[in-house]
């Protein structure tokens, strides 16, 4: 039993590996239940591809926050997180790939005086 936990954007995803036949489980859901689009596991599953490790592995994750882009980068990160704790031959590949590091990417806050993040309100002459 390996375990990794992933952060993308306000999601967190706690990770459990075990040896098995490659089934994913996602918050109590089958992940093609889960997730509404195809490309959102192919994301999520990227790191088994890429390790040449699809199917080898069940997956049993607990998924928090954000919406469904943020959690399918959080189950990603969080199963290369995993991976690597498996074996560390895993590493070089992923890091490569540029799966290891954490997309820190989040959105900007509002400021007072201002629409949006940044966005000022429309400039008024008269």
């Amino acid at each position: 039993m390996y375990q990794g936990l992933g952060r993308r954007k306000t999601s967190v995803a706690r990770v459990t590996l075990t040896l098995g036949t490659g089934k994913m489980i996602i918050n109590g859901k089958d992940i093609k239940d889960y997730f509404p689009y195809a490309t959102l596991i192919q994301d999520a599953t990227q790191g088994f591809v890429i390790t040449k490790t699809e199917g080898q592995f069940d997956v049993k994750a607990n998924i928090n926050g954000g919406g469904f882009t943020g959690q399918a980068g959080a189950l990603r990160h969080g199963i290369v997180r995993a991976l690597m704790v498996s074996s560390a031959d895993y590493k070089p590949a992923l890091k490569a790939a540029g799966l290891v590091t954490r997309d820190a990417r989040v959105k900007e806050r509002k400021k007072y005086g201002l629409k949006s993040a940044r966005r000022a309100p429309q400039f008024s002459k008269r």
